[in-house]
This record gives structure tokens, C-alpha cells and sequence, in this order.
């Protein structure tokens, strides 16, 4: 059964692409998309399977939870007065870590070993993907840096950038999540799971993009080395290393702030809404969408008894954002099995929500006004195909759990 749904799956997410491309398929590469599925796959084996993935990924969290302890004598030392023994905060414990992370992502930047690494992967990708240089130094780019930030990069080039150029780089952007805010998903979800998520939305999104978005790739873009060598106002030519460090601490202090309002809008706005369709039909509004959500869950490999709860968790998820989506999945995990816990860990860790298209618009428009609003006009297209990625994602997972 679960190989059934594993086909059912994969064959849903990948004619879901399809529909979504309406401009023909002649560009479509059959031969890359089998070639990252069976990549995918195999990846998927070694870290959920395999007891030498399962060791790097262990070692990979064991270090995020160093880091995470490093960050908490920082916050303690600050706020530490705050709390009451034994008490709780979301900010202080979840999202002001992301200022520690930040500030090893410039650090890392700043030495120049980042660039190398962007620059070592993304050539591995190109070749694999089928999909060009520049669009493979994004991926890992966006992975790394977030998916506002790495626009910055491309800054140069994005005048040059027609709509299906643009499309691949914001999709890119939206399917993975910041390495800043990793450590935050960990203390949420189990660690295994999102470091699985970062790899396994890479290949997705090149499949899903592969379909929805297909050309043919310029590998003659200059830039793309550019952009592999990072933001230039991060170099040693243009900043010592204490101005780079007060950046970041900045930056991360940002992200962290951001985070924490759109988490009160949101979930404020989600309780209103509960309490309105509770008046109105006896039955609050994520009860509903999880029946929208119901058969997609259940197609990917969900089980029916658990397929309402885990549709309105990806509902969420969509209208709000992963955060909020953790949170009721953390509520509601005893009630469900270790194979659901694990696909729905691996579909939310994205920024694939309705929230992002204005983050990414915001981001592009304020260094080209033009293909900002170029990135507004397929808003819905970039979270319909980032959706998709996630739900790949957790197919692919699904069969290995």
C-alpha cells in the first residue's frame, strides 16, 4: 500500500506541474527529471534509511543544538529575568537564536568560504538538473542566505531576467527555507526531518520547475559567478569585520522580529476566524480547510484516520505559515503515527505560504521595480508550484519512512 501511494503521489505532483504549464511542454527535459528522481530518491534512503545517513544527520543536529546552546546563554544573559523558572517563551527561546546563526552565515561569508561552498554545490547541481549555472548557484544561495537576501546578488542581472527566468529564481526562493532559521524549525520539529527537508526541496524544486517552467537554460550569464561569490557589500574591501558582525547581528535581530509579528497577525486573524465559522456552522475554519487538504493527504500516503488532521495542518501551513503550522502539528502529534509526523515535518519546512509572494515582490522590487511587479503578477503561480515542491518532498520521503 504504501508503494501504491508512493505512484499515486508522484503521479499526482508531477501532472499537477504539467497543468500548471501553459505554455507548452516542448522545452521539457524528460531524461533530467529521471535523473533527479532517481537522485532524490537515493538521497532520501541514505539519510532516513541508511545508518551512515542517519549518522551525518544526527551529527549535523547534534552540531545545530551546540549552536542553539551557544545562542541561549546570549538570550539568558539578556532577557533571562523574563521568565519565570521552567517557563516557556516562543521569542526568546525560538526566534532570538536566529541572530547567533545570522552571524555565522556572515562570518562564513566573510571569510569567503561560503562563496565556495555555493560555488562547489551549484556546479554538481548544473549538472545534474540540466537547468544552468545560475539557476543552480541560486538554489543553494536561497538555501543559505533566505529567499529575500539572495536577491541582493542578483541585483546586476535581474534587468536582463525575462518571466520564465524570473519564475525559476523567486519559485527557488520560496521552496527552500534560510539556514538563519533552521535552528528555530528544530526545536520544533525533530532535527532529522529538516535537515532532510533542505535537501530534498532542492531536487524537488528542480523537478517541479523542470515542468511548470521549462526553457532552455544561459549559461552564458557572467553574473552567475557573481553570484556565487556573494553579496558584494559583504567583502572584506567593503566593511572590517566588526561592521560585518554588527550587520548581521542586525539582520538576524530583523528576521527574528519579523517573524514574531507575523506569528501575533496571524494566528490572532486564524483564532477570529475559528471563532467565526464556529458561530456561523458549528465547525471552525482549519477544520474545513482540512477537508479541502483531505484527499491530497490521503493520496500522498497519509492514512484516512489521520488525513483530516494532517490536511488541515497543510492548510495551514499554506494560509499562514510553517511556524503556525509546527505549532498545531505539535499539538496534535500524539494522535498520530511516526510515519505522518515525518512526511508532514518534511512538507512544512518551506516558505510556501501566500505571506512569501510579498516578501519575495518586496524584495525583488526594491532592487528592480520592474520584475517586482513581474513577481506580483505570478504570485499564486510561485506558491501553486512551490506547494507542489513541498508535496514532492514529502512523497518521496513518505516511501522511505
Amino acid at each position: 500500500m504504501q508503494y501504491f501511494h508512493f505512484v499515486l503521489g508522484l503521479a499526482l505532483v508531477l501532472v499537477l506541474a504539467l497543468l500548471g504549464n501553459r505554455r507548452g511542454w516542448r522545452n521539457i527535459k524528460v531524461r533530467y527529471i529521471i535523473q533527479l528522481l532517481v537522485v532524490e530518491l537515493a538521497l532520501a534512503w541514505f539519510m532516513l534509511n541508511s545508518s551512515v545517513g542517519l549518522a551525518i544527520i544526527s551529527g549535523f543536529a547534534a552540531g545545530f543544538t551546540k549552536l542553539l546552546e551557544f545562542a541561549k546563554q546570549g538570550t539568558d544573559f539578556v532577557f533571562g529575568g523574563l521568565l519565570n523558572e521552567g517557563a516557556f517563551s516562543f521569542f526568546l527561546m525560538v526566534l532570538m537564536p536566529i541572530v547567533f546563526i545570522s552571524v555565522l552565515i556572515g562570518i562564513l561569508q566573510y571569510i569567503r568560504l561560503l562563496p565556495l561552498i555555493i560555488r562547489g554545490i551549484g556546479t554538481v547541481l548544473a549538472k545534474i538538473n540540466g537547468m544552468g549555472k545560475l539557476e543552480s548557484f541560486n538554489a543553494i544561495s536561497s538555501m543559505i542566505v533566505g529567499q529575500s537576501e539572495n536577491f541582493i546578488a542578483l541585483k546586476n542581472i535581474l534587468p536582463h531576467m525575462n518571466e520564465k527566468q524570473m519564475y525559476t529564481l523567486a519559485a527557488t526562493a520560496m521552496s527552500t527555507v534560510s539556514m538563519s532559521i533552521v535552528g528555530a524549525y528544530m526545536q520544533m520539529i525533530e532535527p532529522r526531518y529538516v535537515v532532510a527537508a533542505l535537501i530534498l526541496n532542492m531536487f524537488s524544486t528542480f523537478v517541479v520547475l523542470s515542468l511548470i517552467n521549462p526553457y532552455e537554460p544561459d549559461n552564458t550569464v557572467t553574473d552567475a559567478k557573481s553570484l556565487a561569490e556573494g553579496d558584494e557589500h559583504h567583502t572584506p574591501k567593503q566593511e572590517n569585520f566588526f561592521e560585518m558582525l554588527g550587520e548581521y547581528i542586525m539582520a538576524g535581530f530583523s528576521v527574528a522580529v519579523i517573524v514574531a509579528a507575523m506569528l501575533v497577525g496571524f494566528i490572532a486573524l486564524i483564532a477570529m476566524i475559528n471563532y467565526l465559522f464556529e458561530l456561523a456552522f458549528g465547525v471552525n475554519f482549519q477544520h474545513v480547510m482540512g477537508y479541502i487538504f483531505y484527499p491530497v493527504a490521503w493520496i500522498i500516503g497519509i492514512p484516512s484516520g489521520e488525513a483530516l488532521q494532517a490536511g488541515s495542518v497543510m492548510a495551514t501551513k499554506l494560509v499562514t505559515n510553517e511556524f503556525v503550522a509546527m505549532m498545531d502539528l505539535g499539538k496534535i502529534a500524539a494522535q498520530l503515527s511516526p510515519r505522518t509526523i515525518g512526511m508532514l515535518s518534511i512538507f512544512m519546512v518551506s516558505f510556501a505560504n501566500f505571506s512569501s509572494i510579498g516578501i519575495i515582490a518586496g524584495a525583488v522590487k526594491a532592487l528592480n521595480e520592474e520584475k517586482g511587479n513581474m513577481v506580483s503578477r505570478f504570485g499564486l503561480k510561485l506558491v501553486y508550484g512551490s506547494t507542489l515542491v513541498s508535496l514532492l518532498s514529502a512523497v518521496i520521503a513518505g516511501v522511505m519512512l
